[in-house]
């Protein structure tokens, strides 16, 4: 009973907080008027939107810096200086800040498996352009590699138009361009490969043709569309499980890798060099071309010229695959996991 007081006190106390709780509800609902509600989120929105813009420009900046730099880091000046050293010769403070952000950023503009494992390497196609309009970067810096041999085989002849002998001579035209020799190209022309996106390739029958073609070449290295094949066209799909049902079965040669180029996002795919610090951040090996390198890409793909629609022109000038490839290999765990979601 000697509490009451105590009970008394707070009760009036919460009548207290509620009423001055009442009074300032009231007035914020006198000021909320429609006009006042607009104002606020006019405010809020061009502060959001502020901040969005300068985070972009930063971005920008920092993937432009970092393009800037991975070149530098890469120029013959610094690999001159690498090979100074390595003789035990002496060099200035240029040198050594380039070998300091050298081993600290790692950052390269070829960050490649080593030569010795990709001696003779093979690139499959679906269709004649698949070169140039995805693996352009990855096939011009292969081609630039000492005692590094390309070969290209296409799966089609690009009839989908009826112009498969003008696409072929467009092929050889565009390969000579990314320094691939003709006795390099091996071009399939099979009724049961259409170039035709409604047509489904056979797995077995491209994964044939792949492996008489990697026995024969003694290829090393195979390069070819992942899962989603880039586009998510059904013939570069196809070509991925076919070269994936070979791993899996075991039927390539045990010094023979097998490595598929990254399938990315819309946004990102027409980010042009913009895309530089996802890739580094995102993927294990790479390839990054100048804007002098990336020139001899384009003039590669202007070689095809009957599919050079509007659409295209934007591509080659936009495209983020037209300057940086990013690839991974593909292991028998990696297979089977892949094959179990297209099962699904």
């Amino acid at each position: 009973m000697r509490f009451n007081w105590l009970s008394e006190y707070l009760a009036k106390l919460d009548t207290r907080v509620i009423q001055d709780w009442r009074h300032q509800l009231a007035e914020q609902l006198q000021k909320a008027t429609p006009q006042a509600i607009y104002c606020r989120i006019k405010t809020t929105s061009a502060e959001a939107l502020e901040h969005i813009l300068i985070a972009c420009a930063v971005y920008l900046i920092v993937c432009l810096g970092l393009y800037k730099l991975t070149f530098w880091l890469t120029s013959p000046t610094t690999r001159s200086m690498r090979d100074r050293n390595r003789d035990g010769l002496g060099q200035g403070d240029g040198g050594t800040l380039k070998q300091f952000l050298q081993s600290g950023l790692r950052l390269r503009s070829v960050h490649l498996p080593k030569s010795g494992q990709m001696g003779r390497v093979l690139f499959v196609t679906a269709h004649p352009d698949d070169e140039c309009m995805f693996f352009g970067p990855l096939i011009y810096s292969l081609t630039q590699r000492d005692g590094c041999q390309v070969y290209i085989l296409c799966l089609s002849n690009g009839n989908y138009e009826q112009l498969a002998q003008l696409r072929r001579e467009e092929l050889w035209r565009a390969c000579m361009k990314l320094g691939i020799p003709e006795e390099n190209i091996v071009l399939v022309n099979a009724t049961n490969l259409p170039d035709d996106p409604n047509v489904e390739w056979r797995p077995d029958a491209v994964a044939s043709l792949i492996l008489h073609t990697v026995e024969s070449l003694d290829i090393q290295a195979i390069f070819t569309f992942d899962r989603d094949g880039v586009s998510s066209h059904p013939n570069h799909c196809a070509v991925y499980y076919a070269a994936a049902s070979l791993c899996l079965a075991n039927l390539l040669p045990k010094d023979c890798k097998f490595y598929t180029l990254d399938t990315i996002n819309v946004v990102r795919k027409y980010l042009s060099i913009f895309d530089l610090l996802c890739t580094c951040l995102m993927s294990t090996h790479w390839s990054i071309l100048s804007w002098q390198e990336a020139v001899i890409v384009r003039k590669a793909m202007l070689e095809h010229q009957s599919q050079m629609k509007w659409f295209r022109w934007l591509y080659i000038y936009t495209s983020r695959y037209m300057f940086i490839n990013s690839i991974r290999q593909i292991n028998l765990s990696d297979v089977e996991l892949e094959m179990q979601i297209h099962d699904n």
